[in-house]
């Protein structure tokens, strides 16, 4: 299971600190924020004590109306759970009870001057990316038309080779050969490692700097996977599709992705094909229908043969 320290969301978010635990390195494993309202109110069953809690405007005012032994107790009841962190947001006053607890419990209290909508936006999109699953896999990943295409086949198919000839056309290379996958909400999405950023291996010439030879416009450090290019070699005993009308998809961290096969066979300009795969797919997001148009000009067809 993925991490990230405190002390890397403190820096990451500007956030200031009231009171940090010493020699203590606190890790975070969820990416899910809370606002302890109904806590704060005495209601703790089904907390999520697991995520950071954030206290704006409304949590500062019900703590203010509260008195005495309320208060106190409320609030140590609160910070008796192993919270990650607690964030006081808009840059309100911290009520003093507030730092004794944390300092009572060892909590990590937290402070900045964004209001809450802002701090809640912003924090869960960085802890998304943070934590997000992830795996690597062999292929390479380029944004071609807008539409991020994830080339794979054995070595030696043409790949590597493909991809420059896309590059050439003024496409972009986001990775070539580790290919680093990862779910950020619903959406799965692509970079490279950073050892081989902006390289491409072609076998007879080697290593070369995409980004050095074509210009910063022909890389990207991520992309949103979109279509799967499985290219493999011609089998005349294998049936391929010939009409396109049954899509395929392949399940990569519970998200469906397009999926198409490609046999090479030489002639075949792979690197025009995996255009107008790419293509055909942003049509078919649009709303068009290749099946529907053939549909209609066949029925056309037979209506005018009949007549």
């Amino acid at each position: 299971m993925k991490s990230i320290t405190i002390n890397k969301i403190i820096i990451e978010m500007n956030l200031e600190v009231i009171h940090i635990p010493e020699n203590t390195e606190i890790m975070l494993y969820n990416s899910e924020l809370s606002r302890p309202g109904l806590q704060l109110a005495g209601f703790f069953d089904t907390f999520a004590y697991e995520r950071i809690q954030i206290i704006g405007k409304t949590e500062t005012h019900f703590i203010e109306t509260l008195t005495g032994d309320s208060k106190a107790n409320r609030l140590d009841k609160l910070f008796a759970y192993p919270l990650p962190a607690i964030i006081v947001t808009t840059g309100l006053e911290i009520d003093p009870v507030l730092v004794y607890c944390a300092k009572k419990h060892g909590r990590v209290l937290l402070r900045t001057q964004d209001k809450s909508t802002k701090l809640i936006s912003n924090l869960m999109s960085f802890l998304e990316e943070m934590l997000a699953p992830e795996k690597t896999i062999h292929g390479v990943v380029l944004e071609v038309y807008g539409v991020g295409v994830l080339l794979r086949g054995q070595s030696g198919i043409g790949k590597s080779e493909t991809a420059l000839e896309l590059i050439k056309r003024g496409h972009r290379l986001v990775a070539d050969d580790a290919v680093v996958i990862s779910r950020i909400d619903k959406d799965i999405y692509c970079a490279s490692e950073s050892l081989t950023r902006h390289l491409l291996e072609i076998r007879g010439v080697g290593i070369i700097d995409v980004k050095h030879l074509y210009g910063v416009g022909s890389v990207k450090i991520r992309q949103r996977l979109s279509l799967i290019v499985d290219l493999e070699e011609w089998s005349d005993k294998k049936y391929y599709d010939r009409l396109g009308f049954d899509d395929e998809y392949e399940e990569i961290f519970d998200i469906k992705i397009n999926r198409v096969n490609i046999p090479v066979r030489p002639g075949r300009n792979l690197a025009t094909i995996v255009e107008v795969a790419s293509m055909n797919l942003r049509q078919k997001l649009l709303g068009y229908s290749m099946e529907e148009e053939y549909n209609k000009r066949v029925t056309a067809d037979l209506e005018g043969y009949e007549s």
